[in-house]
């Protein structure tokens, strides 16, 4: 009797409806497996045959074929050790087809017949709502993640017995309850209250939390570079419900979920090393997995050692840090994954980190700084909003016990200015200052008189680009609106201009 049974396979961070048939034919016992599988599907002939025997359950002893419809759609990794069991099972008649109706299954299977946990199962269980599932099986260490899905029925599976005794209705099975996101907690790594001096940097932080703008940090070693980018997820606006799916559902489908964590409310802080490579910065492989930036998606990517990443991989970061998105191409086809993150970058002055220190001698030539520096090619440097010089902490403040502003206080207002921008951009999909378009800058960042003269002069001083302009007309907006301020001030474009990079000639 042939039998149905519907799974998921996940493309780029899509689900994609698997419906797996199995029937069985005439000769020597043999499983064949088609629909255009990888090694790790082919691979389970053997775990599904032995996880059936070892279920209590009598294998067939005839040929059967287990066709991935449909056959267009590349099926990788051990999603389908289940739905194939099941499969055996309801042809073998041990099992009512009908009980199957409308459920979508997913599971890898141990030899034991144990159900183990796979990675994607919140966008899978995404899909089976979108596609009018009713009900999904999957691996008991996966349920809670699948119910963050709401208006579906989750079944938490822990052995094929367990769900073949569920579909007869001889030990049923209750539903996973739903999880309810605010009893997520949002867990702070670094607060700014920890953070001795520097308050000028603390204050540029701000800014670019407040608009979402990227930024470059330049200082001696052991200023306290790391400790600042590290401290800035803690003053970013709190996340919505949709934007904690939209990030748990990148870290599920790369299998980097914390344990015991199934829905992510703090904001991302991804710190790669500068010995990454290509695809792992921006993703691919020859199944395209989301890279670092995708997985600092709605948070913070933070780059130390700036000018020691390969150049490659540094000018990869232009695309996505405008549009936002990255897309990979493949000859089967192309992918796009999300990549909306901050960029925070951190860097010596020169290779031995002393170019300028008032403490320090450098021991570097003009020419080594030069060459060190200019690693970093302009058009990059030129998509960084905020250029920010780090300098030594005093003794007295290292030493001191008064603590600083704590994170709570300057997320406040953070979240104020995003209010305001909120209602700025209300209808559009800007969610910053920092996304605005030649358009939005030209309708809300106009400069009176004494601004227009004020960046006339800075265009011709410092040579700023087209891009650079636009840059600092938005940062300039995301200073005014900290201050609370509807225009944009000379106070605001000065503060603004004093961001500009201030790297040697």
């Amino acid at each position: 009797m042939l039998a149905r049974v519907f799974s998921c396979a996940v493309i780029g961070l899509d689900g994609v409806t698997v419906e797996v048939e199995v029937d069985a034919g005439r000769g020597l016992p043999k499983m064949t497996i088609v629909g255009l599988p990888d090694t790790a599907v082919q691979e389970s002939r053997e775990r599904v045959q032995t996880a059936v025997k070892n279920s209590g359950f009598t294998y067939p002893r005839k040929p059967v074929i287990v066709n991935l419809a449909p056959a267009s759609v590349r099926k990788e990794g051990p999603y389908y050790d289940l739905p194939i069991a099941l499969g055996v099972l309801a042809m073998l008649g041990i099992i009512p087809q009908a009980e199957l109706a409308g459920s979508l299954v997913i599971g890898e299977l141990s030899l034991d017949g144990s159900v183990r946990h796979v990675r994607g199962v919140l966008p899978m269980a995404a899909h089976a709502r979108a596609e009018g599932f009713r009900r999904v099986f999957v691996p008991a260490a996966d349920a809670v993640e699948a119910a963050l899905i709401p208006d579906l029925e989750v079944i938490s599976v822990n052995t094929l017995a367990d769900i073949a005794a569920h579909l007869t209705g001889e030990r049923p099975i209750p539903p996973q309850p739903s999880l309810d996101p605010d009893e997520v907690e949002v867990w702070v790594q670094t607060d700014f209250g920890e953070v001795k001096g520097q308050e000028h940097i603390k204050r540029a932080l701000e800014v670019a939390a407040a608009g979402g703008h990227n930024v470059l940090m330049v200082g001696a070693p052991g200023a306290g570079k790391t400790l600042l980018a590290r401290a800035l997820p803690s003053i970013l606006p709190s996340m919505t419900i949709d934007e904690s799916l939209d990030v748990t559902r990148i870290y599920s489908v790369a299998d980097q979920l914390p344990p015991d964590t199934p829905l992510l409310r703090s904001r991302p802080f991804r710190s790669p090393h500068h010995t990454i490579s290509h695809a792992g910065l921006v993703g691919g492989g020859n199944w395209p997995h989301p890279g670092e930036i995708s997985l600092a998606h709605r948070g913070v990517l933070f780059l130390d050692e700036f000018p020691e990443f390969g150049q490659r991989v540094l000018e990869v970061l232009r695309q996505p840090l405008e549009d936002k998105v990255v897309t990979i191409s493949r000859a089967s086809g192309s992918l796009t994954f999300p990549a909306n993150f901050q960029l925070v970058a951190a860097m010596n002055p020169c290779p031995c980190g002393y170019y300028d220190d008032p403490v320090k001698a450098c021991a570097c030539s003009n020419s080594t700084v030069t060459k060190y520096q200019k690693r970093i090619s302009g058009p990059l440097l030129d998509r960084i909003d905020i250029h920010v010089q780090v300098p030594r902490v005093d003794y007295e403040k290292l030493s001191g016990d008064r603590l600083g502003e704590p994170s709570v206080v300057i997320r406040g207002r953070v979240e104020s200015a995003r209010k305001l921008q909120q209602q700025r951009f209300a209808g559009t999909n800007l969610a910053c200052n920092a996304e605005m378009h030649p358009a939005e800058v030209r309708k809300f960042c106009a400069l009176d008189e004494s601004g227009r003269s004020l960046m006339k002069t800075a265009m011709t001083q410092m040579q700023l680009s087209a891009r650079a302009y636009h840059r600092i007309l938005k940062l300039a907006r995301t200073i005014a609106d900290l201050a609370g301020s509807e225009s944009i001030a000379t106070s605001h474009l000065a503060e603004a201009l004093q961001y500009r990079p201030r790297l040697i000639d």
